[in-house]
């Protein structure tokens, strides 16, 4: 999938055949909030996503609430006890946290891949 990114948000890009369009809304915020845009072209999609985005956080900032954003960073993973065991190993052998171990090997990860 297609994204945009803008301010730490980050949106769909969808088509709409029957209405000749480009839409989206923000990714992975409570579903009691919605943020969404359209455009004909990339270009119209692109401001209208920014100024959605500009739009929300104004309102936010207006009625004195903590934005949402698209990912707050925090990740619950799920590992197997002995998988477990051998990243605290290492991690320690490696004199980091656990969660330092297990940022790094999703960085390299990314790296490789890109």
């Amino acid at each position: 999938m297609n994204t945009l990114t803008y301010k730490g948000y980050i949106g769909s890009i969808e088509v709409s055949e029957d209405d000749n369009c480009l839409f989206g809304k923000v990714l992975d915020l409570p579903n009691n909030t919605l943020i969404s845009y359209e455009g004909e072209t990339v270009a119209e999609l692109r401001e209208d996503f920014h100024t959605s985005v500009d739009d929300y956080l104004a309102m936010c900032e207006a009625e004195g609430i903590e934005p949402h954003k698209s990912y707050s960073g925090a990740l619950n993973v799920r590992l197997t006890p002995d998988l477990h065991s051998q990243v605290a190993a290492l991690a320690k052998q490696a004199g980091i946290s656990i969660n330092a171990f297990i940022k790094k090997a999703v960085q390299n990860q990314i790296a490789a891949m890109l």
